[in-house]
């Protein structure tokens, strides 16, 4: 137990032998590559999950040229409509996924910031707990002369006052 924790009649985790915090400062951690590196999703696209590389086609590609009827003129002028207007909704949809995205990359990014300074902070912390301790062990010693010349001046008093004593008792 420390200085601090026989004044107080505490223990902290210092260095208590069973504390859990106690292998930080010995240099371990518990930092994982695959946990920190993990995708936010399972679908992203990453270097390691290409995902897929579909694409959309309405209509079937025409391989050879080819004669269309009216009422198939009719129905792809009708389809061509019909997906121009989708398309315009898509590409609305898809802006506001990449705004989501964004937005969501933004607060990612600030909290990791405000984690680092957490840590940071934390670090700080400690630094200025550890070097209040070593400034606490470096008194140990004038606490302890102090201790002393505390007792020898009890001492001298309880024997003056011994001596006085006898002196009035050998008066009477």
């Amino acid at each position: 137990m420390g200085i601090m924790g026989t004044v107080f009649n505490r223990t902290g985790t210092g260095g208590n032998d069973n504390s859990q915090d106690k292998r930080t400062y010995q240099g371990d951690h518990n930092l994982d590559i695959d946990t920190t590196l993990k995708p936010t999703d399972d679908n992203v696209i990453s270097p390691l999950n290409q995902n897929n590389w579909e694409s959309i086609r309405t209509q079937s590609v025409v391989i050879s040229p080819t004669y269309f009827t009216k009422e198939q003129a009719d129905n792809l002028k009708k389809l061509a409509r019909q997906k121009k207007l989708e398309a315009t909704q898509t590409k609305r949809a898809y802006k506001s996924l990449k705004t989501l995205e964004k937005t969501d990359a933004t607060v990612h990014v600030e909290h990791r910031n405000y984690q680092k300074t957490v840590a940071k902070s934390e670090a700080t912390k400690q630094r200025s707990n550890a070097s209040l301790s070593r400034q606490l062990h470096r008194l140990r010693p004038e606490y302890v002369q102090m201790g002393k010349s505390i007792e020898r001046a009890e001492s001298k008093a309880e024997r003056r006052i011994t001596e006085l004593k006898a002196k009035v008792e050998a008066a009477i």
